[in-house]
């Protein structure tokens, strides 16, 4: 996919440009999906006595609620590649809005279990805001373009597990009870999905040059209408072993802070004996960290491919993975709430900047599978979500015994980062077009400065 005139450089208080008003709506469209994505999770205390829950029917709509986004993060990077990242966009939350709303219709565990599966389609929205990013920022920024966007959409997971139990407490001052109380705090994420996506709409497109469709009649992108394009497309991510490669890496990044996200809360609530707000507070200082945390992961692969070029990033992506794994061990062993916060923020920022190298990468696989490649390796965040999900729905193991598990197979899968290899014609290309990117950025910041 042949895209003209991508930026060089993040402009981040500017909305007046095409890139940067996709930077933003991008973002924050991925951190809104977090509210109705996991805007359950901070009330599963209530839920679980509502609904009376056994731990094996909670673990099982913690799977459920990242299983159907496997399929549909597969599903939505063609569908970008067809239909252009702005209307799939606003597809997707219009759309998802809906089930976030009619989850409080739920009065037993399988209408809830169905409604959680519903939801997590809205999860597909990463693969989204990444592929809007890539198609709009130079290979000098890429990577910080792409963890930046990821990574202030994944605060949404911190903020979520805060603001939810604060719009709880707002319903029960109405006067509602409890069990009511949830259903009715479900309704606010909804309406805000709805009104993003509308937004979406209106104030982004496709990029930088206009709209897919206006590009595709202009002759400047080839028809959306050729025949097997998207299974051509499709097929020639899935043959590449790298692909499953980084498939397998963001399973233990992505994937072990998707399920840090559902049971966070549910964990501290019952280890350490806490309330419902304060077990939310801490379990949101976990997601909080992607204020800077995924940037921070980005720009270090930008910097490393500065001088190592494609080889730079990868070797960057297994040291985070690796540091990640280390300090997900130490977290499951901690017994002291002081301790535990410490170490759980230390680790939040290791595998916050692994998932901002696994898409530091992502961009120069394939350039004409783009969305293939981008949906696959996303789907591979919820792929490991699910399995991790296993691992806290048994009645026999202890949550820090499934952490302790969990942090072992983290650090075995640094080992399928090593396995990224890039062909001297590619090494060089790249590098090349990073130096010229990076050159006509600085050419333009002397031209401001005089």
């Amino acid at each position: 996919m042949n895209i003209r005139h991508k930026a060089n450089k993040i402009r981040l208080f500017s909305f007046s440009t095409p890139q940067m008003r996709a930077f933003h709506l991008s973002w924050f469209a991925f951190h809104v999906c977090f509210f109705g994505w996991f805007g359950i999770a901070p009330l599963m205390a209530v839920v679980r006595d509502d609904l009376d829950l056994s731990k094996t029917q909670i673990g099982n709509t913690i799977i459920a609620s990242v299983a159907i986004t496997v399929v549909v993060r597969l599903v939505i990077g063609l569908l970008c590649d067809r239909l252009g990242p702005r209307k799939t966009y606003t597809w997707l939350l219009c759309l998802g809005s809906l089930p976030v709303m009619l989850i409080g219709l739920a009065d037993s565990f399988e209408t809830f279990l169905l409604a959680r599966l519903a939801i997590g389609a809205i999860g597909a929205s990463f693969v989204i805001t990444q592929y809007h990013s890539t198609v709009m920022f130079a290979p000098n920024v890429v990577g910080t373009a792409n963890a930046t966007t990821a990574g202030w959409g994944n605060l949404g997971g911190g903020t979520t597990q805060i603001l939810m139990p604060l719009v709880f407490s707002g319903v029960l001052m109405l006067g509602v009870s409890e069990t009511l109380g949830w259903r009715l705090a479900m309704i606010v994420p909804g309406i805000v999905l709805f009104l993003t996506g509308l937004a979406y709409y209106h104030f982004t497109q496709d990029a930088p040059d206009g709209n897919f469709s206006d590009l595709r009649a202009r002759g400047e992108l080839p028809p959306a209408t050729q025949e097997h394009g998207a299974l051509q497309s499709f097929t020639a991510a899935a043959r590449d072993i790298r692909v499953w490669a980084l498939f397998a890496v963001y399973a233990a990044c992505f994937g072990v802070e998707l399920t840090i996200n559902n049971i966070a809360a549910i964990y501290f609530f019952d280890t350490f004996s806490l309330d419902l707000a304060t077990a939310g507070l801490i379990a949101g200082l976990f997601g909080l960290m992607n204020l800077f945390a995924r940037t921070l992961g980005g720009w270090f692969s930008d910097l490393f491919a500065r001088n190592g070029g494609l080889k730079g990033r990868v070797r960057w992506l297994f040291i985070a993975l690796l540091c990640e794994g280390i300090a997900l061990t130490g977290f499951a062993q901690m017994q002291t709430l002081a301790v535990a916060i410490s170490i759980m923020l230390v680790f939040s920022l290791f595998v916050q900047m692994a998932e901002g190298a696994t898409f530091g990468v992502v961009p120069f696989i394939n350039k004409n599978a783009m969305g293939a490649v981008a949906g696959i390796v996303g789907a591979g965040g919820n792929a490991g979500a699910v399995a991790a999900g296993f691992l806290f729905r048994s009645e026999s193991l202890s949550y820090q015994q499934g952490l302790f598990y969990l942090g072992l197979t983290v650090i075995a899968a640094s080992l399928f980062a090593l396995t990224v290899k890039f062909s001297s014609e590619t090494e060089a290309a790249e590098t090349a077009a990073y130096r010229q990117a990076d050159g006509a950025r600085r050419v333009e910041q002397e031209a401001a400065t005089g």
